[in-house]
């Protein structure tokens, strides 16, 4: 398990399926969906951190830095990432990772960190994915902070848009969760889904 991690929570999209705004502003079962990705994550970090743009104060309930990205024509999640990984060096000296996560996935497994950390080893040089339902999911990964140069000439330098892409060219290990009952990492990306996320609250009590 490398040292403690920064836990970073994804929420720099636009949510477009979803007529605009803030999805881990969206309301489940009577909480934020950040309140859910909150409460999953912080017992499993030394910290968290939120990647957004745009004015910090509509998150103000959030106890963290919120962390705008500091490249250009918003890339995407890459840039956050790399946000994150700028924050944990500058400022958490003794966490050799950061965790991300995506905003919108309610139920992340109570095992995450500790799964993804035993995965990648002592050195914890790679990259270690999350996984479910036969696919991995790019935005759920331990970050080394190590890649954070690396990460700034992919973005900057050579136009890097897609994780997957940046991911590829790094050392991994890919971690896998059952997808039954419910899947860990189900994101709520429209209408149906939010739909689906309640089902599968009221059915774990």
């Amino acid at each position: 398990m490398p040292a403690p991690v920064l836990g970073l929570i994804l929420a720099g999209g636009l949510a477009r399926r979803m007529g605009g705004g803030d999805k881990v502003l969206l309301r489940l079962g009577g909480r934020t969906l950040l309140d859910h990705v909150t409460g999953r994550l912080a017992p499993q970090c030394a910290g968290l951190a939120l990647s957004a743009n745009g004015d910090p104060g509509r998150f103000s309930g959030f106890r963290g830095p919120v962390l705008p990205d500091d490249v250009p024509d918003h890339p995407g999640p890459l840039a956050g990432i790399l946000a994150g990984l700028d924050f944990a060096a500058e400022h958490r000296p003794g966490a050799s990772h950061i965790l991300s996560v995506s905003g919108d996935a309610p139920f992340l497994p109570h095992d995450l960190a500790l799964c993804l950390g035993s995965a990648a080893g002592p050195g914890g040089s790679v990259i270690a994915l999350a996984a479910s339902g036969g696919r991995a999911h790019h935005t759920v990964a331990l970050w080394p902070v190590g890649l954070r140069g690396d990460l700034r000439a992919a973005l900057a330098g050579r136009g890097e848009r897609r994780v997957g892409a940046f991911i590829a060219r790094h050392g991994t290990v890919v971690v896998t969760w059952p997808s039954e009952p419910v899947d860990p990492f189900l994101n709520v990306n429209t209408p149906d889904d939010l739909k689906l996320a309640e089902a599968a609250l009221a059915g774990r009590g």
